[in-house]
């Protein structure tokens, strides 16, 4: 058991400091020799957990999958904003969250980079296919396209955050482009019921990791009467 609790941290150090150093030198600039000096482990014990630098990086962005989901809303719009606006808060506050991102809008050859970008288009499309059963869409809407929409606007505002502010206004950013956005979606009685203030993903985050707390956050949303369905969510790279 020792050996296995040993092994689960030096996993950890080593995404942790891989994350450190996809960050800072992107993907192709990034060596194996900077992450075993990050980590302080050996490059047998690298070795043991990841086979090549790719299979490192692809840790590092299926690690975000493993963060607390969103817990199950009765507006299913509402959970697709809380979705995005925790992704937003990690971003602002989990080194790993960030190093996925930056290396999913990396360009540069050498990465599979599709895995994130399909991840959060599937998590988008089925709670607005949710959304649209319980009423909740204007009738024009395609979940799929509209979830590729928003994937696709949140890569853009966290780039442009991340540039201008170093994410620190990125909280802000995203919630001004769900209020531009939402109003070609859902009906204006839902839209008024929506909490969509900056400080919505610190509330959620609060909330998943507080196992005393109820399922359901505190919000200004109107209930209905349909069950709920749990989707979950990975932690959008984008």
């Amino acid at each position: 058991m020792a050996e296995q609790v040993r092994a689960v941290r030096t996993r950890h150090a080593i995404l942790m400091a891989a994350a450190k150093v996809f960050e800072d030198r992107g993907y192709q600039a990034a060596t194996i020799a900077e992450i075993l000096d990050a980590a302080g482990v050996t490059k047998g014990a690298l070795y043991f957990h990841f086979q090549s630098k790719d299979d490192l990086a692809q840790g590092v962005l299926a690690e975000q999958d493993h963060r607390p989901a969103v817990p199950p809303r009765h507006s299913k719009v509402q959970e697709m904003v809380d979705v995005v606006m925790l992704h937003a808060h990690n971003l602002q506050t989990d080194p790993l969250v960030r190093a996925a991102v930056r290396l999913s809008m990396d360009q540069q050859p050498g990465l599979d980079r599709t895995g994130p970008f399909t991840r959060w288009s599937h998590v988008g499309a089925a709670l607005l296919a949710q959304a649209r059963d319980r009423g909740e869409l204007l009738p024009h809407v395609d979940p799929a396209e509209t979830a590729d929409v928003i994937v696709a606007a949140f890569a853009g505002v966290q780039s442009m955050s991340q540039a201008l502010s170093d994410y620190r206004d990125l909280t802000h950013r995203v919630s001004a482009l769900l209020r531009h956005t939402l109003p070609s979606i859902v009906p204006p009685s839902l839209l008024a019921a929506l909490d969509l203030t900056p400080t919505r993903g610190a509330h959620v985050h609060t909330e998943t990791h507080t196992p005393t707390e109820t399922t359901q956050a505190p919000t200004t949303e109107t209930p209905t009467p349909t069950p709920t369905h749990t989707t979950r969510h990975p932690a959008p790279t984008t």
